[in-house]
């Protein structure tokens, strides 16, 4: 198993409360999310009832359907979504905790840190080095995406 961990940050020009609204809005992603420079299409909600911890989801990428579920829901700091992959006999290939941590630095502007953790499993472990740098633009387009969606 190999495991690797980054972190991007933006500062948003929008109330610590609007962005963590925007973050939780598990399909309001569709809404503001890049269709250029991003691998995800489409994210669907799959449980029902409001989004916290527990909430499911399924992201639908150009590299297939992936399942998901918010695993820390603390508005409006704090907020960590679980991902995997796995092979058809069920064996995890990959996982993924995409997280937030919001700071408000005024009343109108806010701090994102955006950590990400990629967990590779098995024979998986050799194309750890590709999917950090995938994971990396991902996670940039979607800071990216965000920042603009205040704009």
């Amino acid at each position: 198993m190999a495991t690797s961990e980054f972190e991007i940050q933006r500062t948003i020009q929008a109330p610590i409360t609007d962005v963590f609204a925007r973050l939780a809005d598990v399909e309001g992603h569709n809404q503001w999310m890049a269709k250029k420079g991003s691998i995800l299409r489409q994210t669907k909600q799959t449980s029902s009832g409001p989004v916290g911890v527990g909430t499911t989801y399924e992201d639908s990428t150009r590299y297939g359907t992936t399942p998901g579920e918010i695993v820390e829901f603390e508005p409006p700091r704090r907020l960590v979504h679980h991902w995997w992959d796995k092979t058809s006999s069920g064996r995890t290939k990959i996982e993924g905790w995409p997280g937030y941590t919001l700071e408000a630095v005024s009343e109108g502007e806010t701090l994102v840190r955006h950590e990400a953790k990629l967990k590779t499993h098995g024979i998986y472990n050799i194309a750890t080095p590709v999917l950090v740098m995938i994971a990396k633009k991902e996670r940039t387009a979607v800071l990216d995406s965000l920042q603009k969606s205040f704009e």
